[in-house]
């Protein structure tokens, strides 16, 4: 992975989660963390969410990582955006669970009471592909194994 994209990862804090569920698209605002060489986005949500009800329906997913937030000044001319292309992993065990939830508390303190929250769900996105758009009409491509 490429280390400008491992940077927009690293440096911002949300992304725009959608999922789908019987051919209806939905977007969700979200906080995420991620692994440390960002092939997984970690997450949380309550499983009575759209979004809960759509991953366990369908776990393909796509996420929205752009620069607004961090890109100075020139934001408009400077603005890059990421496409994540990812599956929805599920079922993993208590140890896994709890190192997650310590990731997403560690880069969202003031997300702890939700986090912590026993009907908080842990939302993990196996990232598979990445698009890249840097400004208007720069686009690169990556798929990760």
């Amino acid at each position: 992975m490429r280390g400008d994209i491992k940077k927009l990862i690293q440096e911002n804090h949300v992304c725009v989660l959608a999922t789908v569920s019987e051919g209806e698209p939905h977007c969700s605002l979200m906080s995420y963390a991620a692994d440390e060489d960002c092939r997984e986005i970690y997450m949380a949500t309550h499983k009575d969410t759209k979004k809960y009800r759509n991953l366990a329906a369908n776990p393909s997913v796509s996420l929205l990582i752009d620069s607004r937030e961090t890109g100075g000044k020139d934001k408009k001319a400077k603005t890059k955006a990421l496409t994540v292309t990812g599956t929805f992993q599920d079922g993993m065990d208590e140890q896994r669970r709890t190192a997650v939830r310590k990731a997403l508390l560690e880069r969202h303190p003031d997300l702890n009471e939700f986090f912590t929250d026993p009907a908080a769900e842990i939302i993990v996105v196996k990232v598979k592909a990445l698009q890249l758009l840097d400004g208007i009409t720069d686009a690169y491509f990556e798929k990760v194994s």
